[in-house]
Parts: C-alpha cells; sequence; structure tokens
C-alpha cells in the first residue's frame, strides 16, 4: 500500500534512479559466479522481481513508460547473466584442457571377499569340475534329518559327539526342533527325491555348543559330498578327493587314510595330509606329527540308505565333509578361528585379489 504522503511522480524517479544504480553494479559484477548472480538478480526473490512489484506504485499515466524501463532493465540482466556463464564454461573448458590424462588417477579403494568364500567357491569349482552338482537346504531342521535318518537314532551316544543348539517353541507341536550341527541332512533330503545318481555337495553354515577358542567356534562351515549310484567304490572315493587335494594345495601335498568311525558310513576314515606350515617336519599346528586332518570320508551306511527309500541292495555310494574354516586356515597359514567372524578391515584387505 503506497503512502499519501510521497507523490507517485517522486515514485518514479526513485525507480528510474534504483534501475540506473542497479545497471551499474550490475556492469561491475565481477565476481565470476554465475549461479550467485542469478540468485541475487533473477531469482524468485531477486532485485528484478522486486522491482516488477514496484510497478504498483506507479500512477496509471507512467506505467507504460515504467514498464517498458522494467523490461530493458531484466534484458540487459540476462544478458549480463548469460555472459558470465559463457565464460564459466570457457575458464572451465580451459582448465579441463590443461588436464593431463596420461597421469594416474587417484587409487579408489576396492572391498575384499572373505577368506571363507573365496575357499568355498574354489572347493566349489573344483568339485563342478567333476560333476558334483550344488544342493542347499534349511539351517533350522527337524531331528529326523539331522540325526534319525543318519542312523542316530534316539539315545544313540554318537549323538554326543555333536553339541546340539535344540530349539523350543510352542508352534512345534512339541517336535524336536535344532540349528543343523551338520549339511548332512541336505543330503537326506536329496536322497528323500529317489531321483538317482545323485552327485552333490552341499556348502553351508552349521552350528555347534561350543566353547569359542582359537581352534572352535560356535557356528562354522562345511562342505558335503555326496555320490550314490550302482557299483560305487571305496577307490572311487579316494581318486576324487585325491584330485581334490591336489587343485587345492598342488601335487606336493602328501595324503594319507586313517580308519575311523562315523555312524552314517560303514567303512569310515579320516584323510590327512602333509603340514603346509613345516612341510611335515612337525610344528605346533600339527602337533609334531608332520600331518594334519582335513576331512572325514566313507561308504555310505545302507541303513541310511534305507531310511531314505533308496535301495541299498542295488545302490551303493560314498560321503564326505569338511570344514572350510580348517581348509582356509591351512591354505592361507592363519592359526586363529576368531579371526574369520570378527570383521577386522585390516584382516580382510589381505585378501584382495586372493583365489
Amino acid at each position: 500500500m503506497r503512502s499519501p504522503s510521497i507523490p507517485y511522480l517522486c515514485r518514479m524517479e526513485a525507480l528510474l534512479i534504483q534501475i540506473e544504480e542497479l545497471k551499474k553494479e550490475i556492469a561491475a559484477f565481477n565476481g565470476g559466479d554465475a549461479e550467485a548472480f542469478r540468485i541475487k538478480y533473477l531469482g524468485s526473490k531477486g532485485l528484478v522481481k522486486s522491482l516488477m512489484g514496484e510497478m504498483k506504485q506507479v500512477p496509471a499515466e507512467k506505467k507504460k513508460e515504467a514498464g517498458q524501463l522494467l523490461n530493458e532493465f531484466k534484458l540487459f540482466t540476462e544478458e549480463r547473466y548469460e555472459a558470465l556463464r559463457s565464460a564459466s564454461a570457457s575458464n572451465g573448458k580451459a582448465q579441463a584442457s590443461n588436464i593431463d590424462l596420461s597421469l594416474p588417477g587417484d587409487p579408489m579403494p576396492l572391498g575384499s571377499r572373505h577368506p571363507i568364500s573365496l575357499v568355498k567357491n574354489r572347493i566349489i569349482s573344483i568339485f563342478q569340475r567333476l560333476g558334483f552338482a550344488v544342493a542347499e537346504g534349511p539351517e533350522i531342521e527337524d531331528d529326523f534329518h539331522n540325526f534319525t535318518a543318519l542312523n542316530l537314532p534316539e539315545n544313540h551316544p554318537a549323538r554326543d559327539m555333536q553339541d546340539t543348539f535344540y530349539i523350543s517353541h510352542p508352534a512345534t507341536g512339541g517336535a524336536d526342533w535344532l540349528l543343523r550341527t551338520h549339511t548332512s541332512s541336505v543330503q537326506v533330503r536329496e536322497m528323500e527325491k529317489g531321483k538317482l545318481p545323485i552327485r552333490i555337495i552341499c556348502p553351508g553354515r552349521v552350528y555347534r555348543n561350543e566353547t569359542i577358542s582359537a581352534r572352535a567356534h560356535c557356528f562354522f562351515h562345511q562342505v558335503e559330498g555326496l555320490y550314490i549310484a550302482e557299483n560305487v567304490s571305496f577307490a572311487d572315493l579316494k581318486q576324487t578327493l585325491y584330485f581334490f587335494v591336489q587343485e587345492m594345495f598342488g601335487e606336493t601335498v602328501k595324503i594319507r587314510f586313517r580308519p575311523s568311525y562315523f555312524p552314517f558310513t560303514e567303512p569310515s576314515a579320516e584323510m590327512d595330509i602333509s603340514c603346509l606350515i613345516c612341510g611335515g617336519e612337525g610344528c605346533s599346528v600339527c602337533k609334531r606329527t608332520g600331518w594334519v586332518e582335513i576331512l572325514g570320508c566313507g561308504m555310505v551306511h545302507p541303513n541310511v540308505l534305507d531310511n531314505c527309500g533308496i535301495d541299498s541292495s542295488k545302490y551303493t555310494g560314498f560321503a564326505f565333509g569338511m570344514g572350510i574354516e580348517r581348509i582356509t586356515m591351512l591354505k592361507y597359514q592363519i592359526k586363529d578361528l576368531r579371526l574369520f567372524s570378527e570383521n577386522d578391515v585390516r584382516f580382510l584387505d589381505q585378501f584382495s585379489g586372493a583365489v
């Protein structure tokens, strides 16, 4: 609302004076920042728009003249803005032309795969070359698939070999559920499908109620293998594992089998390799024996085949299982199992580019 104490003519003169002063200011603008210029003069709250608002204070007979002046001033300001923007773009191109593109760029930090993932993928790759497919299953299992189907009926003493995490929940209806103690439960589920022959490996995480230390953890990773067909022999098992060890650790590593016991295989064995740290001379890792156990294996027990609906008089098979952490520790000479789950970037960065 205009003030009655100021005549309209004075307002017109004041507008002309203000425009002339702003033209001088704009012509002298040398900040080089075209965006700052646009905001100050041409923005929604800029000076040009503010001057346009003064039109309502100009008398009717002077509005046409004032409008022409304001439009000229707006065009003058926009031309000055375009000139500043062009100059800014030219400076940017000039600076870019001075860049030496032959110089090396700034290095960018890269992430790395976890050593467990590296070794797991390597194991899978080796067995896939022998025709083994990858099978997966649930980490929360029922008692049948984790124990009973594997020739471990209730109260079997071998169940004490695995400290189990049991799950109690009303929804289970009284059934025994647990965190799987091995990936053998995946083998049971594949055998139940009845699609023979079976040639699979089962990688995954397993859980056991053990005290955490440099050599043990309450969760770890396994890869278990299963091959069932007609006329499968222990010789087939040995040759398969010979191939795996040579591909994983090299042809110079020595291998031996020792008789052992597992409820789900008969006969059963454990496989050792010569210690990679001391070269078989004897150290604390191999307990001065020169040998390190890496996996258990054997021929699938006929009871396991029968429990899964497979005719044990017609089909035979072998199975094996190994801890991925154990293989990783040997391959990279890591002496503390806890490093794998502590997420220490200083430890993990060492495996950038590792295979």
